[in-house]
């Protein structure tokens, strides 16, 4: 059963979001609607060995109603790498979800999700999002990438259809391992797809989160799936 943390100031939201994900199998081991209470809760559960598996967090909370959240998460996922996070806000605003997945992925990081507060009564489609991110994968707004990549030059159109293929897989969260052994292709081929996706999508080395702005191209061009 997945453990969950849920940090918001609306009692009506938090209340709500808990009791839906309570029906859906998940534990839910603390809700909190201040930010630095959010902190100190997850950090007394980790000392006492029982970390969230995942929390969901708002962006604006207190004790400022500022970024107070989404801060909280960052912190949070640097100290505790195998946290999943999911943030939610009402507002389209690229610089949060930039800062969420600039992040640096350690090894066997948590997923990382940055999502729009109307997604959540699509529930089918939030409790899905909800267990990539879970296992590792990222979830991106399709309006937030959108907002991120608008001025960015796309070049999906230069990809191949199995470069297109890859970097579905890649929109999923998928790594290389697990992509070789979907679409039955050894490693090396995989890797190589994903440098000609860099390549042709203008993603240099020296580039931070090449990976990420990737699936952003991906999602930001109105292909299907949230995930």
């Amino acid at each position: 059963m997945t453990t969950v943390a849920i940090a918001d100031d609306s009692a009506l939201l938090r209340e709500g979001l808990a009791g839906l994900l309570e029906r859906q199998g998940f534990e839910i081991v603390a809700q909190e609607s201040r930010a630095d209470a959010l902190r100190q809760t997850v950090q007394q559960l980790a000392e006492q060995g029982r970390l969230p598996q995942l929390l969901i967090t708002d962006v604006r909370m207190p004790p400022t109603m500022a970024n107070d959240g989404l801060q909280a998460a960052l912190d949070m996922k640097t100290a505790y790498p195998a946290l999943s996070v999911l943030v939610v806000s009402q507002y389209v605003a690229p610089v949060y979800a930039q800062q969420l997945f600039a992040l640096p992925a350690a090894p066997d990081s948590g997923g990382s999700g940055y999502l729009l507060k109307d997604r959540v009564s699509q529930v089918a489609d939030f409790i899905g999002t909800l267990r990539v991110v879970c296992a590792g994968g990222m979830v991106i707004d399709p309006e937030v990438a959108r907002a991120m990549m608008r001025a960015s030059r796309s070049g999906l159109g230069e990809l191949s259809p199995r470069e297109f293929e890859v970097l579905e897989l890649m929109a999923r969260g998928l790594s290389n391992g697990q992509i070789a052994a979907e679409l039955v292709l050894s490693n090396a081929a995989v890797a190589k797809h994903v440098s000609n996706i860099f390549m042709k999508l203008g993603l240099t080395p020296d580039e931070e989160n090449r990976r990420v702005r990737a699936i952003l191209a991906f999602l930001a061009d109105d292909h299907g799936p949230l995930i």
